[in-house]
């Protein structure tokens, strides 16, 4: 059982991570403050009742993914828009834009680093926004955060296999998305998306 006077010592410093996912599932800044502030009540409410050395990190994530799902989903809010600014240094987009630093330098590279290398931060957020949310959550999830397949599962309280399988739709729906703007936007040609076929 943790102590709820620790609290703050121990939860607050996954905010800023909190706040990105939240900004993420939201996205709008004024809604992911309200969800990242009504997490922090209930896991604050909660705290008690928290197992000292199971993963503080998926417990909260857990909080604010269910909040998210339980509140604002039901409420079918739309946001305007969120400026990339607004979204931290992460793997995925970093990795889809191209900015990830390869170790091989321009050798080795593969065909499909060379082509999402042609995206902007702004296009692969917006392919990743246009997931449908059961998708867009298990891809933020596991791509952007870090989270294992069975973290993951008790975080959306779905089984693993659902995991897996929402993953690899998600994936799958945000490849087709960044392929039909890169087409559109003729930063891919229908030549080369066919050979990765």
């Amino acid at each position: 059982m943790a102590d709820q006077a620790n609290f703050v010592r121990d939860a607050m410093e996954y905010m800023g991570s909190l706040y990105s996912a939240a900004l993420r599932m939201t996205r709008n800044p004024s809604e992911a403050e309200d969800l990242v502030q009504e997490t922090y009540l209930k896991a604050y409410r909660a705290y008690g009742g928290f197992q000292q050395g199971t993963n503080l990190k998926a417990w909260l994530y857990k909080i604010l993914t269910n909040t998210f799902i339980n509140s604002y989903r039901s409420k079918k809010r739309r946001p305007e828009i969120t400026d990339v600014e607004d979204i931290e240094d992460l793997y995925l987009y970093k990795r889809l834009a191209g900015r990830e630093a390869s170790s091989q330098g321009s050798f080795g590279r593969s065909a499909e680093e060379e082509v999402l290398e042609r995206f902007s931060d702004e296009d692969v957020k917006r392919a990743v926004e246009s997931l449908p949310e059961q998708f867009r959550i298990a891809v933020l999830l596991a791509d952007i955060e870090g989270f294992s397949y069975k973290e993951i599962s008790e975080i959306i309280d779905v089984p693993i296999g659902t995991v897996m399988s929402r993953l690899h739709r998600g994936r799958k729906a945000l490849q087709k998305a960044l392929l039909e703007f890169g087409l559109s936007h003729g930063l891919v040609t229908v030549e080369a998306a066919q050979s990765d076929k």
